[in-house]
């Protein structure tokens, strides 16, 4: 049987223009993504966002505004009968707060920022995470070109 697998992802750019992701590992797999999660039965995008930004950071983040949703055919790399739709969303959050809380998550989990400058797709493991990568360089920095 087919399934939708909608996830929902938090960006943060810092005022240096660096973007916030996570270094994650999930059943023997190592990736790297911006940090967010699957949604939830019951629940909408933005709750689920927050709610991944509690469990995952014990913070809480203000939703800036929407960013992106995937406009593309996407298996998951997990469960080969799952298409991921993604959604996500401009964020801020009080990094003082992330900082303290940091090594509250899983150790599994790390989370680092790559200067805007800096980011190339390869930096992101998954198809959907790469274009927002090139989305976010077009967004944050054509008008510095």
């Amino acid at each position: 049987m087919k399934h939708f697998n909608i996830r929902v992802y938090g960006i943060y750019v810092n005022p240096e223009k660096e973007v916030l992701v996570t270094d994650e590992s999930y059943d023997e797999h190592e990736f790297t993504k911006f940090p967010g999660g699957g949604l939830e039965w019951g629940e909408g995008s933005i709750e689920c966002l927050k709610r991944e930004f509690i469990e995952e950071f014990n913070t809480e983040i203000t939703i800036l505004s929407h960013f992106y949703t995937t406009d593309f055919f996407q298996v998951s790399a997990f469960h080969h009968n799952d298409q991921v739709i993604s959604i996500y969303y401009l964020i801020d959050l009080d990094f003082s707060s992330l900082k303290h809380n940091i090594f509250l998550t899983d150790s599994s989990e790390e989370v680092r920022f790559i200067p805007l400058a800096d980011l190339k797709e390869s930096d992101l493991t998954f198809p959907i995470d790469k274009k927002v990568a090139e989305l976010l360089k077009l967004h944050f920095l054509s008008a510095e070109i």
